[in-house]
């Protein structure tokens, strides 16, 4: 069996958590390796639905280890709160979860940091979900933050008074009324340190033993490419390295030791929060979309922005990961549709370009150019096998391959584990085997 990365092709939300989820049987690990609680992961099992927002899918199947990279950072009051819900649902988390021992630690006062960036005069809002992840991710690049590995340390109140001296001090400089007891929110992380320690561990070491023995691991990602903190459409991004290379860096595991990158893509898009979206249809059918889909934030029920499958943008993330295979996910969502648009260039100042600008005001003025296909015009979901697809359908995914270059390997038509197609003789179906 094979080590694989899977991870987001679009903006995120494209399903990666069924994905993974459905996959993990196959692997003796599922390993996060970056973003924070800001990223949910909805799987549904039977009449269950378990949304995910730290901990990996591959949880929700006994006996595969789920393993919180370095990469991650950690909110504690909501790791336990998620651990608690699951084993309310029956799930042994704690039996089944390690944590690396240096992920960065979220506090309160990294919440209220970022609402004071958001709110700022003069300042584009991004639209994040004000979780306090960018500015954690921030003390750790200017190497002011504190790791797991501190907190469950005796010497963690040393630190935590440091980074707290550093945060009234802003706090003072912007004129912030509401008061922040650093006591309370120490006493409450000593209590939470506790119930972390024994799930703390140097991930690390024991995904690379896992590997030297034999057994495989499955890396996902939180969120999709385009939100990669070097790739994404920046500033509109996420704070972390999303896209594959982030694997590595977010666990401690070698290049070498990969052997595989699939992309998951629904088969439109969507986008949550600020940012350009050249394919977005602001619409009567994006609306339809949106309900069709159920396009709505698992983690903050936010609407989702919603648009055509965008060919230039998935060939770059393509580009980008290096995708041996491509899942396209919630292609039932279209099965009403008279005709279904396909953005396949850009016409930029006058222009028409195929390949992903960098400059954000670029991106903004891009008008797509489309071509147009067929709808089917029939259901797709309960079909278990992709030659029983209707005969457009199956055009529209050809249509997609040649369009972007990449095999699609797999195609999931329902919200269930259970609704999703594997392509015989594919290469996913190869790296599965």
């Amino acid at each position: 069996m094979s080590n694989l990365i899977v991870l987001g092709a679009q903006w995120g939300d494209e399903g990666k958590g069924k994905i993974v989820d459905l996959l993990s049987e196959k692997f003796d690990a599922v390993a996060r390796y970056q973003g924070g609680h800001n990223a949910g992961h909805t799987v549904y099992i039977g009449a269950q639905k378990f949304v995910l927002k730290l901990i990996p899918s591959g949880v929700l199947r006994p006996g595969v280890l789920a393993v919180i990279g370095n990469g991650v950072v950690i909110d504690p009051a909501a790791l336990l709160e998620e651990i608690a819900a699951l084993e309310a649902a029956g799930i042994n988390v704690r039996s089944q979860l390690k944590l690396s021992n240096r992920c960065h630690v979220i506090f309160p006062f990294h919440r209220t940091i970022e609402k004071i960036s958001e709110a700022r005069a003069n300042r584009i809002p991004i639209g994040t979900t004000s979780r306090g992840i960018g500015p954690c991710y921030e003390d750790k690049i200017a190497r002011r933050g504190i790791r797991i590995a501190d907190l469950v340390d005796i010497d963690f109140q040393d630190l935590y008074c440091a980074l707290a001296e550093d945060k009234q001090l802003i706090a003072n400089a912007f004129q912030i009324a509401e008061p922040v007891d650093f006591k309370e929110i120490l006493d409450r992380y000593k209590q939470f340190a506790e119930q972390i320690r024994p799930l703390a561990c140097d991930t690390a070491h024991l995904l690379n033993g896992m590997i030297g023995e034999g057994k495989s691991i499955l890396f996902e990602g939180a969120q999709g490419t385009m939100l990669d903190i070097d790739f994404g459409t920046y500033p509109f991004v996420t704070s972390s390295s999303a896209a594959a290379g982030g694997a590595c860096t977010g666990t401690g595991v070698p290049p070498t030791k990969i052997d595989g990158i699939i992309g998951v893509s629904k088969a439109y898009i969507t986008r949550v929060g600020a940012g350009p979206f050249p394919s977005e249809d602001q619409g009567e059918l994006g609306e339809r979309i949106r309900q069709a889909g159920n396009e709505y934030g698992s983690v903050t029920g936010r609407p989702r922005r919603c648009g055509w499958f965008d060919v230039p943008l998935l060939r770059y993330t393509a580009e980008v990961n290096g995708f041996d295979s491509l899942i396209i996910t919630k292609l039932d969502v279209l099965d009403d549709l008279d005709e279904i648009p396909v953005c396949v260039a850009y016409e930029v100042d006058g222009r028409v370009i195929t390949h992903m600008p960098a400059s954000t005001r670029r991106m903004e003025t891009i008008k797509p150019v489309f071509e147009r296909l067929p709808g089917w015009k029939q259901s797709t979901q309960g079909i278990a096998h992709i030659a029983d697809l209707p005969e457009r359908a199956k055009r529209y995914l050809r249509f997609l391959e040649e369009k972007t270059g990449v095999e699609i390997g797999s195609v999931s038509n329902g919200p269930e584990r259970t609704e999703t197609m594997i392509v015989a003789g594919s290469k996913l179906e190869r790296l599965l085997s």
